[in-house]
């Protein structure tokens, strides 16, 4: 995995810590890692399952809030 990496903290992550990731997208996949560990392990997603986790996350959020 590339060094260069862009990472960027969820928008939904708050101040006071907890359970946040960090997203940096590529060409060619999603890397996602734990905000706290930057040193730790990474996921690697393909940009297709990525987009079908993130849109399952948001049809679930959606249906929580009904």
């Amino acid at each position: 995995m590339s060094t260069n990496l862009a990472w960027v903290k969820s928008s939904h992550s708050g101040t006071e810590g907890g359970n946040c990731i960090e997203v940096a997208p590529s060409p060619s996949a999603i890397h996602v890692r734990d905000s706290k560990d930057k040193t730790g392990p990474t996921l690697t997603f393909s940009p297709s399952a990525w987009s079908a986790f993130v849109a399952l996350a948001a049809e679930a959020q959606v249906a929580e809030s009904e």
